[in-house]
């Protein structure tokens, strides 16, 4: 069978096309942040990860510009090789402090970081233990690992120690968990994982690129419960509080320094360019001098989840500024985001497999740079069209 018959096979996106219900890879025209411009149509923006809103700061801007003008677009090269900067090392530096760890290491995205660092340390004989709601990237480093990959019910802690304690005694084992999960908004229950990871030996890695800037006092779900000490590894992005692109590990030193060699995405990929880098230590820099922005972040994030309640959306067990408007049915979930779209706010509708058969919801997240103005207006038209689609 030639291999490309399964592309000639694949009609879905087509049809949705065709139906007028496709909403990815939607290009915008302009972007303030908290509204965006879609073919001359302006909607409000709660479908991104711009959760403090640095992407349009000035000191943001500015310092991603000096950057270029100093070391230019790219470094052309790899961390392993002719890619690392002075200022990379800097924001390590920077980083591994905030964070309270020892090390620090930055790769080129987010997605990487977990692909690199899960596949460095599992090898064979050990094994990786995730929760069934964890990321893409952790699943995608699982894979890669030599290592064997078991699975435990979300959040469920009874199941996670039926796993651990399935697992021979001797055996390397790293517990995996979202700090906040990306979809329903929800935190990892950290003080009840923690201590089954140190009865049965697992060490414990969080992926904090949901919850650094926002809990925590921004330095992510260990820190939110006061347990800095008991993750071992800590994972964060860059594309979203941070308003840059690229993601870091950070750890003992050792372990950074073993990672550092042995992670294939870190050493056959090109480095962060310079502007990147610069972003996101400025973006740093405002998340530990501007307190007052998580607190608003909060603030409507919580205003948000009491409105929805309010008007009889159901939005699961969230408790972050990640707001699912759980739907059920595909064709229903299509059929709200379009009617929003068109209302004019953004929001992302989400079906199987990236959340479980029967859950498909619409995605929505919050700035703290949203007014309460715009978020009364979307919380007005969340009313009218769920009452016009029979959601609430």
């Amino acid at each position: 069978m030639d291999i490309f018959a399964k592309c000639e096979q694949f009609t879905q996106a087509a049809d949705a096309r065709k139906a007028g219900y496709y909403p990815y890879f939607i290009p915008l025209q302009d972007t303030e942040g908290t509204e965006v411009v879609i073919n001359g149509h302006r909607l409000i923006m709660i479908g991104s990860n711009n959760y403090l809103g640095l992407t349009t700061h000035p000191k943001v801007r500015e310092a991603a510009l000096d950057a270029i003008r100093r070391y230019g677009t790219s470094c052309t090269g790899s961390r392993f090789l002719n890619g690392t900067l002075e200022l990379h090392e800097e924001l390590e530096r920077r980083l591994a402090a905030f964070m309270r760890k020892e090390a620090a290491l930055v790769f080129s995205t987010g997605y990487q970081t977990n692909v690199g660092t899960i596949s460095s340390l599992v090898g064979r004989g050990d094994f990786v233990i995730t929760d069934r709601d964890d990321h893409a990237s952790i699943v995608d480093g699982c894979r890669l690992a030599f290592g064997e990959m078991k699975r435990f019910r979300h959040n469920d802690m009874a199941d996670l120690e039926r796993v651990l304690a399935s697992l021979p005694e001797d055996a390397g084992k790293l517990v995996v968990v979202d700090g906040v999960f990306s979809m329903g908004g929800d935190i990892a229950p950290l003080p009840e994982i923690a201590p089954i990871c140190k009865k049965y030996g697992a060490r414990l890695m969080v992926d904090d690129a949901h919850s650094i800037g926002v809990l925590g006092e921004g330095r992510g779900t260990a820190a939110h419960f006061g347990m800095d000490d008991d993750a071992d590894l800590v994972m964060g992005t860059f594309s979203k509080s941070f308003a840059s692109l690229g993601g870091f590990i950070a750890g003992k030193a050792k372990v950074i320094d073993y990672i550092k060699h042995t992670a294939r995405s870190l050493i056959f990929s090109a480095s962060i360019p310079a502007a990147n880098a610069a972003a996101a230590l400025a973006a740093l820099e405002i998340m530990q001098t501007e307190p007052e922005r998580r607190e608003r972040l909060l603030a409507i994030a919580d205003k948000m989840r009491k409105g929805y309640k309010a008007l009889g959306f159901n939005v699961g067990e969230t408790q972050t500024p990640i707001i699912p408007i759980i739907i059920g049915d595909d064709t229903k979930t299509f059929m709200t985001w379009k009617a929003l779209f068109a209302a004019g706010v953004y929001t992302n509708p989400v079906i199987s497999p990236a959340v479980p058969p029967g859950m498909a919801l619409l995605r929505t997240s919050y700035m703290a740079t949203h007014t309460d103005e715009q978020m009364d207006r979307v919380l007005d038209i969340f009313a009218k069209v769920g009452k016009e689609m029979g959601i609430i």
